[in-house]
């Protein structure tokens, strides 16, 4: 069965533990659970292109929670499990960053990168950015809200299952010529 957690984050400027919002959309089987959560980060400051590519402003997290205390409903969710991002190398350093701000238990989890993987299923693809995938996928988005990115990185992993046949992540990684990472 198909078994994994499909992560984004946004942030609000160029370091790692500034999250301000996190999406993971867990699959097991045809079962999806969906989480969005806008963060709090540990400093107040937004650059203005980061706004200006997900939206989101200081004021709409000025009364959200920060990381630490989301932390044992999110570590629930990933614990255990195999992770995917588009482009994971980000999104693994915002989570160990977070988890390094605050001083937090970690998990135990793996993880593989959707472009990896897109890159090995559609090779004649032109670039295998997320919103070059998912157009190919026929799947429309919004690109760089955390809860569409992570459907849309769901979405490759069960197409690129889909195409090769595979009935599990372990499968499907065998298929591609990919291996999970630890976290």
């Amino acid at each position: 069965m198909l078994q994994f957690t499909a992560i984004d984050f946004e942030t609000a400027n160029t370091y790692a533990n500034s999250a301000c919002s996190l999406a993971a959309v867990s699959v097991s089987g045809t079962e999806i659970h969906e989480r969005y959560t806008l963060i709090k980060p540990p400093f107040p400051t937004f650059a203005a292109e980061n706004i200006r590519i997900h939206g989101i402003t200081p004021e709409m997290v000025a009364h959200k929670e920060k990381f630490n205390v989301l932390w044992p409903a999110i570590k629930k969710r990933l614990d255990g499990r195999i992770l995917v991002a588009h482009y994971a190398v980000f999104d693994t350093r915002v989570l160990r960053s977070l988890i390094k701000t605050y001083n937090l238990d970690g998990i135990n989890a793996s993880y593989v990168c959707s472009v990896e993987l897109s890159r090995k299923i559609w090779p004649h693809l032109r670039n295998h950015k997320l919103d070059t995938v998912v157009n190919y996928l026929g799947y429309t988005f919004r690109h760089h809200q955390a809860l569409d990115d992570a459907r849309a990185c769901a979405l490759i992993v069960k197409a690129a299952a889909e195409k090769t046949g595979a009935v599990s992540m372990e499968d499907l990684l065998d298929r591609s010529g990919l291996v999970l990472k630890r976290f």
